[in-house]
């Protein structure tokens, strides 16, 4: 076994509290004394200013990366996907949460691994890795050999984690209303409820087991895919042992050919829509990491499947409507595929409502391009984010969109950034032809090319 030495996670909700407790302190006291410094020097502070101060900056990413768990996860994702929902001063500081999160020290990590498997564990392997080869906001991951010699990649949850949720995402959201950027009227306890309960389910290493063999199952005839296997009498809730399974990250494959990476970025677009129209199963985490790249096999081996997010009926009928309506730049259809995902009501004006309808038309435009689409020249991220600033402007329209939206428009930007990454070039619009036929409402929408970009 190797050592080394991390940061004590905050096991029981008492302490997690705390440390939460004197987050908000400081991220108030700061602006406090910011704002009375300002004022002192003759000058009329901002709040926006005041919350981004690189001391609380600083604090949110220290004190969240130490405590891990649901507080960190969910700093992650409205950093990173809620877009039209945070003005960009807060979402630029909870994206300081996006880099790895320290390790637990070995004490506590012999005790999550003694309560577990019992006081014996380490005679079910050859060799343990303590120090693990990967750390994140809900867990870690160590190498070891089993008694045959096996390769395993061992996925251990931080101490406390599943049972401090509820209490995490709630004082998270205080530090969120704290910074007074966000409109009264968006509903962010209710969209917070559905987080809970996402990452409740994420938190259980049973359940992200039944889902890794359900994608095994989904995939076993598709020779483009890797998925680990499991070692189902070793799995507990709080510890996941999986075959370790080579290969580099996939972001880091741009020294690849071409037609590879064309290749890669093909499958993962073509999984998308399988799992969002055929499956109604998604793995909704686009870290770059989920994803590896053998290279001499030519094949993507597919991690992590505790995101993963069962999709309703009504949710991938509406996507397919509203995908194939801003093909056709249909706002009519448009209008009624948006309304039944649930991104707004009835009251909504219509200046705001064609915004809207822009972002969603430039979200599909790789599906309208007749032909190769090359994301290495497109400009597409910084149109829509412009386009979502347009938005931002008119805070008296804000709704509080679809938890289900949240996590699937995540993944779909996680690939268009991984996409552009790898300056990949693909048909795009190839890829969703086998949908079209499933929706009588809706002709086909663009002139198919011979040429599918691979």
């Amino acid at each position: 076994m190797h050592s080394d030495k991390g940061k004590k996670v905050p096991a029981t909700k008492l302490a997690r509290l705390s440390k939460l407790g004197q987050l908000v302190t400081q991220v108030t006291g700061n602006v406090a004394l910011e704002g009375m410094k300002q004022l002192s020097q003759g000058e009329k502070p901002k709040l926006s200013n005041l919350i981004m101060h690189p001391n609380n900056i600083k604090n949110v990413a220290d004190k969240l990366a130490q405590m891990r768990g649901a507080a960190m996860k969910l700093g992650q994702l409205i950093s990173m996907d809620a877009g039209d929902l945070i003005p960009k001063e807060l979402s630029a500081l909870l994206s300081q949460l996006r880099s790895n999160a320290r390790p637990m020290p070995n004490k506590q990590l012999l005790q999550t691994l003694k309560e577990n498997w019992g006081d014996n564990w380490l005679d079910n392997f050859s060799h343990f890795e303590l120090s693990p080869f990967a750390s994140a906001s809900i867990g870690q991951v160590h190498l070891a050999y089993d008694e045959r010699g096996t390769k395993l990649a061992i996925k251990i949850q931080y101490p406390g984690v599943r049972q401090s949720i509820d209490a995490d995402v709630d004082n998270v959201a205080k530090v969120i209303k704290l910074s007074g950027l966000l409109p009264k009227h968006i509903e962010l306890d209710s969209l917070l409820q559905d987080v809970k309960t996402q990452l409740k389910i994420e938190s259980d290493y049973l359940q992200e087991s039944k889902y890794l063999s359900r994608y095994a199952e989904l995939l076993k005839d598709d020779g483009n895919f890797i998925i680990p296997n499991l070692y189902p009498e070793h799995i507990t809730q709080n510890i996941l042992p999986m075959t370790f399974v080579d290969g580099v990250e996939i972001d880091k494959a741009l020294a690849e050919p071409q037609e590879a990476r064309n290749r890669m970025v093909r499958l993962l677009i073509e999984l998308f829509f399988k799992e969002l129209f055929s499956f109604k199963l998604m793995q909704t985490d686009p870290n770059f990491a989920n994803y590896l790249y053998q290279s001499n096999s030519q094949k993507v081996v597919l991690l992590d499947f505790g995101a993963t997010r069962e999709i309703l009926n009504d949710i991938s009928e509406g996507y397919l409507a509203l995908i194939n309506a801003a093909c056709e730049k249909d706002t009519d259809k448009i209008r009624r595929a948006a309304m039944k995902i649930g991104f707004f009501k009835q009251d909504i004006e219509e200046d705001y409502f064609e915004q809207i309808a822009t972002i969603f038309s430039l979200a599909t435009e790789p599906l309208q391009y007749d032909g190769v689409y090359d994301f290495s020249t497109s400009s597409l991220a910084q149109r829509i984010q412009h386009a979502g600033q347009s938005i931002n402007n008119r805070k008296d329209q804000w709704h509080t969109p679809p938890v289900d939206a949240l996590f699937i428009h995540r993944k779909l930007a996680g690939l268009y950034l991984l996409a552009a990454k790898l300056e990949a070039k693909v048909n795009v619009a190839e890829l969703f032809k086998p949908y079209l036929s499933t929706n009588e409402d809706n002709s086909t929408l663009v002139k198919q090319s011979s040429d599918d970009g691979v």
